[in-house]
């Protein structure tokens, strides 16, 4: 058995994601070797239980091989936790997904994403703010994030697909079982502009349960997530919970202060997020200019690196430096630093890590 093999079938388990794997690991050496391990091996690792235990050893190599042949026939890749291509902001979070079933592609640039997330209800005004962000954020470089569902979702995957921008999509469901069906067609427009992640087996329903799991992606993914409408007891509030977590940053957008559906993103900036009108206030918070087109950057990857960026790039190692320490050890202005990081981080040398914090690709 390979260890991509172990990890999908450790997976299928459904209790079992990176802290509980690297116990595993650690224990008896290998993913491989816990589906040969016995019971009484099994429970004497901690947070393995008899009845996790049960569940590995009842696993049957045909089963296994059943859903990796089904992925491939669907045209899905599977990477682990442990491959390079494995998205690196998703990497940092607590207890990530040990894998990740795949339709499309992630590229080194995805790291500059941004979720938008809003109510399944949505009122006209969230929905056209939902799509004027994503095509503006889009437009500007980032990769917009956000759960493929009714409403506020897929009015942020079309706005960045209109600014023929790349989108991820992360589905609360197996491949099997894409939610809502409607949505058939927009998967295969996402895929073939980004990509459609999922963290389940594909057999996997939609239910409810499995949808906060699938927030937590959408702002692991992302460096800050935008509540574009929310009602009160909106999903889109749990994501926001989940990016305070991890660390990201939380913007939302105000509504009408007797509208339903506004409560949650007004009492989001009562709490602190960050009162959002147009994408300076995102670009604002990550330090960036609004006069730089991150696409265009993009495009010219392979121009040299100036000298003052080649200092600038001395000053940061694989070990993350914060953006203060930079623009104080540089010398410059948070302006003109900021627009050689991106250049740097656009010819993959340097990357941004949440926080502010930048580190040398090693």
């Amino acid at each position: 058995m390979t260890k991509l093999e172990a990890l999908v079938a450790l997976n299928m388990i459904g209790e079992i994601g990176s802290i509980k794997l690297k116990r595993l690991v650690e224990y008896l050496g290998s993913p491989e070797e816990a589906l040969r391990a016995s019971r009484h091996r099994l429970t004497a690792i901690y947070g393995i239980g008899e009845r996790i235990a049960d569940k590995i050893i009842s696993l049957k190599k045909e089963v296994i091989g059943k859903e990796l042949g089904l992925a491939k026939k669907m045209g899905l890749r599977i990477i682990t936790i442990e491959d390079d291509d494995y998205p690196v902001n998703l990497k940092n979070i607590f207890d990530p997904p040990i894998v990740l079933y795949l339709k499309g592609e992630l590229e080194p640039e995805d790291s500059f994403a941004l979720g938008v997330v809003g109510s399944r209800r949505a009122s006209f005004y969230g929905l056209s703010q939902a799509e004027k962000f994503s095509f503006d954020l889009a437009a500007y470089g980032f990769t917009v994030v956000s759960g493929m569902a009714r409403g506020i979702d897929t009015y942020s995957h079309r706005g960045a697909l209109k600014a023929a921008g790349r989108t991820i999509a992360v589905i609360g469901s197996g491949f099997n079982h894409l939610y809502p069906a409607e949505n058939k067609k927009l998967a295969e427009d996402i895929s073939k502009n980004g990509a459609v992640i999922s963290e389940f087996p594909l057999d996997t329903k939609p239910l409810p349960q499995n949808f906060p799991r699938r927030n937590r992606l959408i702002s692991g993914m992302s460096l800050g997530v935008l509540v574009a409408e929310a009602a009160k007891n909106s999903g889109a509030l749990i994501t926001a919970d989940f990016a305070l977590e991890q660390n990201r940053e939380v913007f939302a957008i105000p509504g009408k202060i007797d509208s339903p559906t506004s409560f949650g993103a007004n009492e989001l900036i009562k709490q602190g997020a960050k009162l959002t009108s147009n994408i300076s206030d995102i670009l604002e918070e990550f330090s960036l200019p609004l006069s730089i087109n991150k696409k265009e950057l993009i495009k010219n990857k392979e121009v040299p690196v100036r000298s003052e960026e080649e200092r600038l790039l001395n000053l940061i190692s694989p070990q993350a430096i914060q953006l203060e320490e930079l623009v104080e050890r540089a010398g410059m202005d948070i302006p003109q630093i900021s627009n050689m990081l991106l250049n740097l981080q656009m010819r993959k040398l340097v990357k941004q890590l949440p926080g502010k914090q930048f580190v040398r690709y090693s």
